[in-house]
């Protein structure tokens, strides 16, 4: 693994704490300021750094959110990005499993190959008339798809954009991942050690900002089943492959977590299912590789939100370019919810997105697909 500091608020590089420290002091005068930020900006070092400890004793921690650092990871397992992902505070931009061919080794690496191939293939017969479906596109879907053969630990890379406070925390739940029991997040030990000692190295940890983390954990996981509900609110839950999931958790405005199932099952394109002879090698080619966790593994997904939030994410996902596992997955938690509420309001509210593609129902999109699924 190596990380980089690509961005910072901090005004002075490279020391972060001393100075994040006297930008909080600052920040947390304003609060009970007499005057203006100019005069506290203009206090004495020892009087800014005795606001900034006494707000980080008090546990009134949010003025170390104002400061941000930017790292950049390169090599950590995709289960890492996912585990750290799950936290709203963030932005992040990681090289994508969809649009670049993925580098592996051994069999992933040999079946990775193998249903590019006969995926290709597949894509190019049943599709190849339509406009949309172009050789680089039909490429592409053959990659997105054959990547479920991938361990979920394969390496990425990905800018990661944190605040001072929130990135604390997370070394503190990183440190408490030793001890999970977790078969999903297990082998994520070693990445979480090297990362967190990284962490040091760049002068970015605040123990006492840590120790208030001590008390919160990962959101990842989920610690209960969930029941369904539609209303004013949402539940729903469904089985979605981790590459979903992925997909899934970046609509901020809503809440996802997960659970493993107690047996291995696999995602199977809609492609390969319709033919018996694809879809018996699809799953047998699966367990070649289960020993390092596919990507294409199924979980429990838990999702909840509001009405509006799920609308943004219809926004983004009911549309030929999305990923078709979570574009589809999408149409069916409409359905639902339709058929499980009476509100008025709900009702118009969703019904416009029932009619197929997003640009269907108002969308307007920049670069017309031309699918027919869609406007032409």
């Amino acid at each position: 693994m190596r990380i980089e500091i690509v961005a910072s608020t901090s005004r002075q590089l490279p020391n972060f704490k001393e100075e994040f420290d006297e930008l909080g002091g600052e920040l947390a005068g304003i609060c009970y300021m007499p005057h203006t930020f100019e005069d506290i900006k203009n206090q004495p070092l020892e009087r800014k750094l005795a606001r900034a400890n006494m707000v980080k004793s008090s546990g009134h921690h949010s003025i170390f959110d104002h400061e941000y650092v930017t790292l950049y990871l390169e090599d950590v397992p995709k289960m890492f990005a996912i585990l750290l992902n799950n936290e709203k505070a963030y932005n992040t931009s990681e090289k994508s499993g969809r649009y670049t061919k993925m580098v592996s080794t051994g069999m992933q690496a040999d079946l990775y190959a193998k249903w590019t191939k006969i995926l290709e293939k597949e894509i190019k017969q049943r599709y190849g008339e339509e406009q949309y479906f172009d050789d680089k596109r039909i490429k592409k879907l053959a990659l997105e798809n054959a990547r479920l053969f991938l361990s979920i630990y394969t390496p990425t890379s990905l800018a990661y954009t944190v605040s001072f406070r929130q990135l604390n925390y997370l070394y503190a739940w990183l440190e408490k991942l030793q001890d999970t029991d977790s078969p999903l997040l297990m082998p994520l030990c070693d990445t979480a050690g090297e990362f967190c000692k990284n962490l040091e190295d760049l002068n970015l940890i605040d123990p006492d900002l840590v120790e208030l983390g001590k008390t919160r954990d990962f959101s990842l996981l989920a610690k209960r089943d969930m029941e369904e509900y539609f209303g004013d609110t949402y539940t729903t839950k469904y089985k979605g492959s981790l590459v979903e999931y992925a997909q899934a958790q970046r609509h901020r405005t809503l809440n996802y977590q997960l659970s493993e199932l107690p047996t291995p099952e696999y995602y199977i394109p809609p492609l390969v299912e319709e033919y018996d002879k694809l879809r018996d090698e699809w799953i047998k080619d699966m367990l070649k590789v289960e020993e390092f966790t596919p990507s294409g593994s199924m979980v429990q997904i838990y999702e909840r939100g509001t009405p509006e939030a799920f609308v943004l994410k219809m926004r983004e996902r009911l549309c030929t370019c999305a990923q078709l596992e979570i574009c589809d997955q999408t149409k069916k938690t409409l359905d639902k919810y339709l058929a499980n509420t009476k509100n008025p309001e709900i009702i118009k509210m969703l019904e416009p997105y029932t009619k197929g593609a997003r640009c269907l129902a108002g969308y307007n999109c920049k670069n017309k697909c031309a699918f027919h699924d869609g406007i032409t």
